[in-house]
This record gives structure tokens, C-alpha cells and sequence, in this order.
């Protein structure tokens, strides 16, 4: 059985959109200064995908990636770009980045099935709705939060705003780099 991590870049009020450069939000990019200054922000991401062995995205998530990673070298892009990505989509008909490979089922059981099978730690990063969707069908084994000193004021969310049932969540690990962001690793409580 395959563990399911999710690991999103959030501020301190709880937003997770446009962390590295979208046009959508006004303050966009607020990850760059700590990805460029932090020495710890960047080897703990590195560590996190060499240890994973797949990707799980939602396609718009997959479509920034797909459009980013595929023209990059070193560690980091050589491991993203090789490993297996699956992508919840009802939308794209083709998917042209390598290891690609589209959910289109109903996506609790897509995402149980791929939890069944055999292989690691399975990533979602970013990927807001599908994120919302899995937190509500108590599908995140690993939780990650890497939560940075800065307030935004608007933006989505980790948490769904709809999510009726409240969720507990256990501490198992917390660090704090040098420019003070601090890294939540959450297990089921």
C-alpha cells in the first residue's frame, strides 16, 4: 500500500495560491525570496521528491508543472520529469509530459486504487481542488506544511471553506529554517 503525502507552500493565513509566479493572484510568488535565500527551503523540497516515487496532480496543477519542468535540468527536474505522474483530469484528452498518465474515474476511487497498489510515498503538490477533495474523503495519510512568514489577505486555501466535518491532525515533526519557515509534518490523529 502506497502512502499518500500532500506538501503545499502556505502563508500564514492559510493561502496556497500562487506560491511561485501565476498571473491570477496580486501577490504572486511569494515562495521565490525564501527558495533563493533560504539554504534549507530548497534541499528539503529536493529530499521530499527523491524520496516519493510518484505524483499525483490535478490538472491545472499539472499543466503549470508540465509547461515548467520538462525544460529544466539537474536532481530535482531529472527526478520530476522521470517518475510516474498521474493526473485527475476531465478536461485534457492528451497528456505530452513524459510518465503522464490521466484519472478520469470518479477520484476517491482512483485515488484508493492507486493507494492499494504497490510502490512508495505518493506526492500531491499543489493542486488546491483536488487537495479539497481529498481532505473531505480522509484520503491524506501525510500532510505536510511548509508555512512562510507572510500575510496575504486573500487567496485560496488549504482548508475547503465548505468542509463539514472538522479534522485532527497529529504533530509529527515541525523545524524551522533560517528566515523562519517553518515545516509541519501531520499524520492522522
Amino acid at each position: 500500500m502506497s502512502e499518500l503525502i500532500v506538501t503545499e507552500f502556505v502563508t500564514l493565513d492559510g493561502v496556497m495560491e500562487a506560491p511561485g509566479g501565476e498571473p491570477s493572484h496580486p501577490h504572486s510568488g511569494w515562495v521565490g525570496p525564501y527558495m533563493e535565500s533560504d539554504p534549507k527551503v530548497g534541499p528539503y523540497k529536493l529530499d521530499e521528491v527523491l524520496e516519493a516515487e510518484a505524483h499525483l496532480l490535478g490538472r491545472v496543477t499539472y499543466e503549470s508543472f508540465a509547461g515548467a519542468w520538462p525544460q529544466r535540468e539537474g536532481e530535482f527536474a531529472d527526478k520530476v520529469n522521470a517518475m510516474p505522474k498521474y493526473v485527475v483530469t476531465s478536461t485534457l484528452d492528451e497528456l505530452e509530459w513524459n510518465n503522464s498518465t490521466p484519472l478520469r474515474g470518479e477520484v476517491v476511487s482512483e485515488v484508493e486504487k492507486l493507494k492499494a497498489g504497490e510502490g512508495g510515498p505518493i506526492l500531491v503538490a499543489g493542486s488546491r481542488t483536488l487537495v479539497h477533495t481529498l481532505l473531505r474523503n480522509d484520503l491524506i495519510d501525510v500532510l505536510r506544511l511548509m508555512i512562510f512568514p507572510v500575510v496575504l489577505g486573500s487567496g485560496d486555501r488549504v482548508w475547503p471553506d465548505d468542509n463539514p466535518e472538522m479534522a485532527t491532525l497529529k504533530l509529527a515533526k515541525t523545524n524551522t529554517t533560517p528566515s523562519g519557515v517553518q515545516v509541519n509534518v501531520f499524520r492522522r490523529a
